[in-house]
């Protein structure tokens, strides 16, 4: 009986000794990828209001792919959201009504759902009420932009493609009427 308890104590031991060197090893490959010049967390630090603007790919849920390069001459709003995210449901109604209005004048919203391919029915329910295409992101990370923890985040990309709003700088990240007529209605006149 005794020698039981030993074989099942050192399971765990193992478990650990194994989440240790995946840690070890994870650390080293970030460190690596530092060194030469690399840093998710940086690049999304690299944003520039002022600066043109990263580029970045959708991929809609009923196949096409839009390159946000593709868009000069057109204002862009990024937008990163999930249907379990509170703010973003109630962020999203006002969004799609605005780019609505807004689509003759030459505004594009491109929607990245950090939804799971799982969630993707409820995904594609919220996206048929949208004025926008709509695509899963696929992982946490969106390029230059960097990882995106925290939702709703968005981006504004001028008519020259230029960075002109950096979500991440933004104290109330969630899209109102004000910030909306604020930010994005003078780069359409």
């Amino acid at each position: 009986m005794r020698s039981d308890f030993k074989n099942t104590a050192l399971v765990p031991a193992l478990a650990f000794t194994g989440r240790r060197h995946w840690l070890r090893a994870a650390l080293a490959c970030w460190l690596g990828l530092s060194i030469f010049g690399w840093s998710p967390m940086a690049n999304a630090n690299n944003l520039e209001v002022g600066k043109p603007a990263p580029q970045l790919v959708l991929h809609t849920l009923d196949g096409r792919s839009i390159d946000s390069r593709d868009l000069k001459g057109k204002v862009v709003i990024l937008t990163f959201w999930a249907t379990w995210c509170g703010p973003c449901r109630e962020e999203l109604p006002l969004l799609s009504a605005y780019a609505a209005r807004h689509a003759k004048q030459g505004l594009e919203v491109l929607g990245f759902s950090l939804d799971s391919p799982d969630d993707l029915a409820e995904v594609k329910k919220v996206a048929a009420s949208l004025s926008f295409p709509v695509g899963l992101l696929g992982n946490p990370w969106a390029g230059d932009y960097g990882r995106i923890w925290h939702i709703p985040v968005n981006f504004t990309i001028d008519r020259d493609g230029v960075l002109v709003d950096n979500g991440w700088k933004d104290k109330e990240p969630v899209w109102t009427a004000e910030r909306l007529e604020r930010i994005v209605t003078p780069l359409l006149r």
